[in-house]
């Protein structure tokens, strides 16, 4: 069974940075692409990056940076200059073979003004 674990949220303020991580497990990485989606209170799942098996971006907001550690079976999301607007929970996708979605369990990020 594959499994999802997001982590690296937490509460920062205005201008700053952070670095979420993806780590998943239960199938071979090469398999996997991975998006990172964002839910603001009573708002719906939104797209924020999303990176390829083979390692292409699907950019989003140009602030974003993600990237995989095959070595590591993990895909980061490195987030810079965050606004108050960032806020929500952060959940990784995970695709396999192109079929299959698993998601982790989200992770806070909270900006404060």
């Amino acid at each position: 069974q594959v499994q999802v674990v997001e982590s690296g949220g937490g509460l920062v303020r205005a201008g700053g940075s952070l670095r979420l991580s993806c780590a998943v497990s239960g199938s071979p990485f090469s398999e996997i692409a991975i998006n990172w989606y964002r839910q603001a209170p009573g708002e719906q799942r939104d797209f924020v990056a999303g990176i390829s098996a083979a390692g292409v971006h699907l950019d989003g907001d140009s602030r974003f940076t993600i990237s995989r550690d095959n070595d590591k079976n993990t895909v980061y999301l490195q987030m810079n200059s965050l606004r108050p607007e960032d806020t929500g929970v952060y959940y990784c996708n995970a695709v396999r073979l192109g079929r299959f979605q698993y998601w982790g369990q989200g992770t806070q990020v909270t900006v404060s003004s």
